[in-house]
């Protein structure tokens, strides 16, 4: 995670960190707010900037010319914030139709979006685009500072202080915002408040965008590129006698915060100012796998809410115990550096932080469980006595490579269909959910019938009644299960979490109301950030509920 400063040299500077950190494998997220506007003035040239955009078009090719350590193409994701000038123009990034030399076909983008703008959008009230060259000090506020100055530069633009500036209806650039996520999967929306008043870091800076994969909060600066190791737990072979073996998951979270906290100094570093930050404040990013696959372990259909109590008592034990782990870690090999200040050191744990945001946001706009189950008030008094050894501990990567290395559901998404192609050197394989087989099998109803009807409904058992009801419910795929319990589970899963969730969004129907119900309800129900959205056209809808 980069800031790109608002200078030339900067700039181009950071792009050839992005170069350098791709070379190596790097997947990148850029915080691109400094840097000035289309038509705000250059002093000293006494021109007129170009913007943000021509430069995100260099990145975008850069990703494709470096690309991931020889073998995948450079992965980056740009941010931006709301309130930037340019900000209508960078969500019609990735169309497909316009001035090509204003598109980025092969680049990720990325909206951080602050809490005042949505409070705007649902007041129906106006908002004031700016240029970070006369608003600088806006990139590094969040929650009631943010909204104060912000404020106070409306008020400028009024008496003249402020000249350029752009004033649009809240509720008309939401929709443009929504269309585009529609029309192009981009750009994603993120939450920039939530993942500042909730981070434990905020003593030693911001947090001014995510990552490629929108699960990292961590601070960036000119003079700091943050760094996250990541590692997942297999939540399929912690389930024992119907429920979570905690036994043993406390064991292999034991291993698995060790493990990453010895990757921090065992890490090549392409670039100084990443290892640096790294070693500094030494975050890791402990997540889950196998989610659903551990619902069909339980018989728990994923649409229900079983399903989310269990993604909430899951995280909290997972948290429970990265905490734990990562503060045993202290007392063996010291706190990291800048563990003075932060809210770890204040006693206050991720669910406490709810609280903070709650005191910003205000109580109409936050719609938080707070529930418990553990003995918390003892690890808060461990973690203040011991220190922790990272900064941050949680971060739930998509996981798309190694869950298909280990035949598990990826990270915390549905199963995406029961029925798939998979392609290798050998030849195309038609292969079926294996735990829809064994479910058929152990009800004497795998046979060739079944086989067919699957092939015909594309894997979908909703409309073959030979299955009982129960058994069909279980096995909804990503777009047969209603959003609202992605994002409910998501939700219980983040009052745990210190950073945040790849939270993919699959939406069957989609229209302009249903997404903007589901993205309020995310950043209502304390979302940090969301990932792609997934649509499904009518036609498609049709297919799958039309089948006898």
């Amino acid at each position: 995670l980069t800031t790109v400063p608002d200078d030339l040299h900067g700039i181009y500077g950071a792009i050839q960190d992005n170069a350098m950190l791709s070379k190596w494998a790097g997947g990148l997220g850029n915080d691109w707010t400094p840097v000035r506007g289309l038509g705000s003035q250059i002093k000293g040239t006494n021109g007129k900037s170009q913007g943000v955009v021509p430069f995100l078009k260099v990145v975008n090719d850069t990703a494709v010319a470096v690309n991931q350590g020889g073998k995948r193409k450079g992965a980056v994701c740009s941010y931006l914030e709301t309130w930037h000038v340019d900000i209508e123009e960078f969500v019609e990034l990735r169309k497909n139709t316009g001035d090509d030399r204003r598109r980025t076909h092969d680049m990720n983008t990325a909206n951080w979006v602050p809490d005042l703008f949505l409070k705007r959008v649902s007041e129906d009230k106006k908002w004031t685009l700016f240029t970070p060259s006369d608003t600088p000090d806006l990139h590094d506020l969040y929650g009631m500072d943010f909204e104060k100055r912000y404020e106070e530069y409306e008020a400028q633009t009024q008496t003249g202080e402020i000249q350029f500036f752009k004033e649009v209806e809240a509720k008309e650039l939401w929709k443009k915002m929504l269309s585009m996520v529609f029309e192009t999967g981009h750009p994603w929306i993120t939450f920039k408040d939530v993942c500042n008043l909730r981070s434990p870091q905020q003593h030693a800076g911001v947090v001014h965008s995510s990552n490629l994969c929108t699960e990292i909060t961590l601070n960036t600066s000119q003079d700091e590129i943050a760094v996250c190791n990541l590692g997942s737990v297999n939540l399929t072979h912690h389930i024992k006698d119907g429920k979570m073996d905690e036994e043993k998951l406390e064991k292999t979270i034991n291993t698995a915060i060790r493990m990453l906290d010895n990757v921090i100094d065992i890490n090549f570093y392409a670039v100084k100012a990443a290892e640096t930050s790294n070693m500094k404040h030494r975050p890791i990013g402990l997540g889950i796998m196998g989610f659903h696959d551990a619902l069909y372990m339980l018989q728990t259909p994923y649409a229900s809410q079983e399903a989310v109590d269990f993604a909430d008592r899951s995280m909290e034990m997972v948290s429970y115990y990265a905490i734990k782990a990562s503060s045993d870690l202290a007392k063996e090999r010291g706190a990291y550096q800048s563990y003075e200040g932060s809210l770890w050191s204040q006693g206050i744990l991720p669910i406490d932080s709810i609280k903070l945001l709650k005191e910003s946001r205000g109580d109409e706009y936050l719609d938080m469980d707070e529930s418990s189950t553990m003995d918390w008030d003892s690890l808060r008094e461990t973690v203040k006595k011991q220190g922790i050894r990272n900064s941050n501990v949680m971060a739930i990567a998509p996981t798309a490579t190694i869950a298909n290395i280990t035949g598990v559901s990826q990270s915390i998404e549905p199963t995406y269909q029961n029925l798939y192609v998979k392609s290798n050197l050998s030849g195309e394989f038609t292969l079926v959910n294996p735990d829809l087989v064994r479910k058929l099998e152990s009800l004497n109803l795998w046979d060739e019938p079944m086989v067919q009807a699957l092939k015909i409904s594309n894997g979908s058992v909703q409309a073959i009644e030979r299955i009982p009801k129960n058994v069909r419910n279980m096995f909804k795929t990503a777009f047969e299960v209603d959003t609202a319990f992605l994002v409910e589970a998501a939700s219980r899963r983040a009052k745990w979490i210190d950073q945040s969730q790849s939270l993919n969004l699959y939406v069957a129907g989609v229209s302009g109301k249903k997404l903007d119900r589901i993205y309020k309800s995310a950043w209502k129900l304390g979302l940090k950030t969301t990932y792609y959205l997934r649509t499904l056209g009518a036609s498609q809808v049709t297919k799958f509920t039309a089948i006898a």
